[in-house]
């Protein structure tokens, strides 16, 4: 195993997971209004979408799939779009004052299917895997074996580091504060959708000159 290649994989996952965005927006304002349960039930899906994110790599990899510039683009553009929406729809819906007792506010800001679409569509995420993921391949001389180790690599960082945001936020954020933490979080999620628009139309731009 390449120690030196995995030490520089190792700090380029804690980077990226560290680094605010949709997803960590996303954990942040579930915990804070809805709990553990909901929370960690979007952890599991956002490690579901890197999962199917990393499987893909591995496809492009061995030739059995292609993706184009314009095709990334336009993933980026529609994770973009889809990020921008779930923002609009927090920032306008209105307060439910019995979430706690229908769970109603459970389902529609948090949970499994939740985290899945925002990882898919997480434009940090789309471009790590399919640009930079791909450098890491040579781990080790088989190439199954480093897919797998990459893979639990990912999973264990990310679980950890986003439970560390789960707990931080349980522990020191009131819940009454919860509705304030979903208005900032979504403004955070429309300014990364208005960015991500904004760069793919750039790039689509670019490619098609």
């Amino acid at each position: 195993m390449n120690m030196s290649l995995l030490s520089t994989y190792i700090l380029s996952v804690i980077l990226l997971l560290i680094t605010p965005g949709p997803v960590v927006a996303l954990i942040t304002v579930t915990a804070a209004r809805d709990g553990y349960r909901p929370a960690f039930a979007t952890v599991a899906g956002t490690n579901a979408a890197s999962l199917i994110l990393i499987a893909f790599a591995a496809l492009m990899l061995k030739g059995v799939v292609s993706l184009s510039p314009v095709w990334i683009s336009f993933t980026g553009l529609g994770g973009a779009v889809y990020i921008g929406y779930t923002a609009l729809r927090e920032l306008f819906s209105p307060p439910s004052s019995d979430a706690a007792d229908t769970g109603t506010e459970v389902q529609r800001q948090g949970g499994f299917l939740q985290g899945l679409a925002i990882g898919l569509s997480n434009p940090k995420d789309i471009l790590f895997f399919v640009s930079l993921f791909p450098q890491f391949i040579a781990l080790t001389r088989d190439f199954t074996t480093s897919i797998l180790t990459l893979s639990l690599i990912w999973v264990i960082f990310d679980f950890a580091i986003l439970t560390l945001y789960i707990l931080t936020v349980r522990r020191w954020m009131p819940a009454r504060y919860g509705r304030k933490t979903g208005a900032v979080s979504a403004l955070f999620l429309l300014s990364v959708a208005g960015c991500g628009v904004v760069y793919n139309i750039l790039a689509l731009t670019d490619n098609w000159h």
